[in-house]
């Protein structure tokens, strides 16, 4: 006798079926790109040498005026030319900037090793450069320098009297300029006066969704997720394929199509159920590493977890942004991911809090410069502002209206994007946009468009390729804005996916099961006397 459960246990394995077949068919290649590109984006520096030529990408990522933050800043020499860097690498060009020449021999090939965040020239006349993957000095072409720490992508390159700082991510190192080849010490910078057993939720989500909140190890095991999503994907399709191909191929293909649908459907389960937690996980981690859901977790800081590499004795893990110290209130500035700091003492005690912080992006500070009026020029995704942290003052740079400290918890992105600027002796000021490029301020005169060999020796980084497949950038020259959704839609397909998925193999597995028990204890019983 049939169970009236049965029918109702019918209809819902079918409901399941149907929600798991159809969203993994039609967001199959969003899947797909977001775990090719995902692993990619795990092993930057194994990639680094690979490039991809802008054409074969939509027209919004050439070069267009000095967008997509092709000039950071630049450095000014004795014999007033200028040193021009940022993603492009260094070019030397002119006060003018009528003429610009390839200044970047002695990186390693690729684009990513010369992605230039930090450059300096010293009273001595030496020429160092900060860049995402070490520290090079220039002699006759660039050659790295040996730094004391495993962390080595540098954010700021500073001098002061006779001594050299560099700071990474992490660190801040410190050593003699006049010695020929730099020795370098780490200096130990105390917590902020505000410091707790927190982190930011934003830096605790990117670290589990990318592995790296366990090392090397917890990386692999990301990209075991990746392939797995690509087989369980591929498979799939496979399967839903498979009776479409047996009607068209001839008899004797037939055979070798149903293996592989039998092999491909048997290791799409296993995989499936075996790994559903792990691929929820990455999922769901995935959908709040971008808007708009990153506004919600952008400023809420978490515990650290134990034992990973949050729960980290060096307080500035990964926290560092910039440096800057001001000869007039004798005085280091540290930027960091959780605010602005200072010290008053060589870094021998604490750092002290500003009270007025001046709005940066969660993508990070990429402007802080210091005014001649007085207060420092910070720059992000979010604007570009005057602050003047003494007198509680913070000033739109374009409009001098003060600015609205409510749109701290807005956008990560403001009406200007800024990626970089140069402040040049005669009073013009070149903000750059992301999306724009060039905006000159001051005297009259429009800032030249990027010369024709500094386009064609700017190629793409395959890394940065994938960070924008990953993120759903690539499509915004023809979604617009609204690319933004993808991640998320994307995120909450896989979710629905992946739990249909399992309720799709689980209620007939636990009818098998059931079945099996219940013809075993028949057999039992038929046994007994």
């Amino acid at each position: 006798m049939t169970s009236p459960i049965q029918p109702k246990k019918d209809l819902l394995l079918k409901w399941f079926k149907k929600y798991h077949k159809w969203p993994g068919l039609i967001f199959a290649l969003f899947i797909l790109l977001f775990s090719v590109s995902g692993i990619i984006m795990n092993h930057r520096s194994l990639f680094s040498f690979v490039d991809v030529n802008r054409k074969w990408l939509p027209g919004n990522y050439e070069y267009n005026n000095w967008n997509m933050a092709a000039v950071k800043s630049a450095v000014k020499l004795p014999d007033d030319s200028l040193l021009v860097y940022g993603n492009i690498g260094i070019w030397k060009t002119d006060s003018s900037f009528s003429t610009f020449r390839d200044f970047n021999k002695g990186f390693p090939n690729g684009i990513d090793n010369r992605k230039i965040y930090s450059l300096l020239h010293t009273h001595n006349h030496r020429l160092i450069a900060g860049t995402l993957f070490g520290l090079f000095e220039y002699n006759n072409g660039w050659e790295k320098i040996n730094i004391p720490v495993k962390e080595e992508r540098i954010v700021k390159i500073i001098q002061k009297n006779d001594s050299l700082l560099v700071m990474t991510r992490s660190y801040l190192l410190l050593a003699n300029i006049n010695d020929k080849n730099l020795n370098f010490s780490i200096i130990n910078v105390l917590a902020g006066e505000d410091s707790g057993d927190k982190v930011g939720l934003f830096r605790t989500i990117w670290v589990i969704h990318s592995g790296e909140i366990y090392g090397l190890a917890g990386k692999l095991l990301v990209d075991l997720v990746g392939l797995i999503f690509i087989f369980i994907t591929l498979s799939g399709i496979f399967y839903w394929l498979a009776p479409h191909l047996l009607k068209r191929v001839e008899e004797s293909s037939k055979s070798r199509i149903k293996k592989v649908n039998r092999f491909s459907i048997k290791w799409h389960n296993r995989l499936g159920y075996w790994s559903v937690l792990v691929l929820l996980l990455t999922s769901i981690t995935g959908m709040f590493l971008r808007p708009p859901l990153l506004i919600s977790i952008a400023n809420a800081e978490v515990s650290k977890i134990k034992y990973s590499k949050l729960d980290d004795p060096n307080t500035w893990d990964d926290k560092f942004r910039d440096l800057m110290y001001d000869e007039v209130l004798k005085r280091y500035i540290v930027a960091t991911s959780d605010g602005f700091y200072y010290s008053d003492d060589e870094f021998g005690s604490v750092l002290r809090r500003y009270s007025v912080q001046p709005p940066v992006s969660v993508m990070g500070i990429n402007v802080f410069e210091k005014k001649a009026t007085g207060g420092y020029l910070v720059g992000s995704f979010s604007g570009i502002f005057q602050w003047i942290p003494e007198e509680r003052i913070i000033i739109d740079y374009f409009t001098k209206l003060p600015y609205a400290m409510s749109g701290q918890n807005g956008s990560p992105f403001g009406a200007i994007s800024v990626s970089g600027f140069i402040g040049m002796s005669d009073g013009n000021q070149i903000v750059f946009d992301y999306g724009r490029g060039a905006i000159r301020s001051g005297k009259s005169g429009v800032f030249p468009q990027m010369p024709v060999e500094v386009i064609k020796k700017s190629p793409i980084s395959l890394w940065n390729t994938s960070q924008e497949i990953h993120t759903g950038r690539i499509l915004e020259f023809l979604l617009g804005p609204f690319y933004i959704l993808i991640v998320p839609l994307t995120g909450l397909a896989s979710v629905l996916i992946l739990v249909t998925g399992f309720f799709a193999w689980w209620i007939p597995y636990r009818r098998k099961t059931k079945n099996k028990k219940v013809l075993i204890n028949a057999a039992l019983q038929s046994k007994l006397p």
